[in-house]
């Protein structure tokens, strides 16, 4: 067993003596016990993909405030509620849980709180639903002029979601959801049905991310056009886009399905 020496008050020592005394024990092991205490957690509360952490502490002005809206709630609910919001009993409990300060108990407060999704991760997907969507009318554009994109190819450029099991793209596969939920970008929802709702099922942004380089490379390289299917892509262009979902340490020996 290893042995610690640590170094304390004289008034530290002695405070810690008669809180040993109290309970019976030696200062050895009342010392070690609150060790343990703090490195051997019996109960860890499980947290789920994207949930927010529950604060260690709160402003009292921020209970305070928090404890008058459970108030008013509970007193504007129906007698008979039974909802997400419960009842009155159920509302004056959470204000009595802020008022008396009960810091283990202020999970409930943010409970079903994701963690923010950052603006440069917001862009990020909304530059992703903007590439997928110029690569669909592209393939659209091509086949209704005779030169109809190869199945493979269109497959290797289709939107697959996100890996709902990762927590940074499920929370970017729930941003999706909501910017579709709002009319935006709905010409990919068939993609996204075919591939399991928009669930991936592996990490997808990385490839995305590679995808998204080269397509702003094609773009950098154009002059700017004034004409309405100026934005579209030609066959070569989708070829290189699709070409960048392989991590080049593999493209020599992937085959292109």
């Amino acid at each position: 067993m290893a042995v610690l020496n640590i170094r304390v008050d004289d008034r530290v020592r002695d405070q810690l003596k008669e809180l040993a005394d109290e309970q019976g024990i030696t200062l050895s092991e009342f010392v070690r016990n609150l060790l343990m205490e703090t490195v051997v957690p019996v109960y860890d509360r499980e947290v789920k993909h994207g949930d927010e952490p529950a604060p260690e502490s709160m402003r009292i002005a921020d209970r305070q405030v928090l404890s008058l809206l459970h108030r008013i709630l509970g007193r504007v609910l129906p007698e008979d509620a039974n909802g997400d919001d419960g009842n009155l009993d159920y509302q004056l409990k959470r204000a009595h849980m802020l008022e008396a300060g009960y810091a283990g108990e202020y999970w409930r407060e943010v409970a079903g709180f994701s963690t923010e999704l950052s603006i440069r991760d917001c862009e990020r997907v909304i530059d992703i639903l903007e590439m997928f969507r110029v690569i669909t009318y592209s393939a659209e554009h091509l086949s209704e002029n005779g030169t109809p994109v190869d199945e493979k190819l269109r497959s290797r450029l289709e939107f697959k979601g996100f890996d709902h099991n990762d927590a940074l793209e499920g929370h970017m596969a729930d941003y999706v959801d909501f910017q579709m939920q709002e009319d935006r970008w709905t010409e990919l929802k068939p993609q996204l049905e075919r591939n399991d709702n928009g669930n991936s099922h592996h990490p997808t942004l990385d490839m995305y991310s590679r995808m998204l380089t080269e397509y702003r490379r094609i773009l950098d390289r154009r002059e700017r056009g004034f004409d309405r299917l100026s934005y579209l892509l030609s066959q070569e262009e989708l070829e290189q886009i699709a070409e960048a979902r392989i991590h080049p340490s593999n493209r020599r020996n992937t085959p292109r399905d």
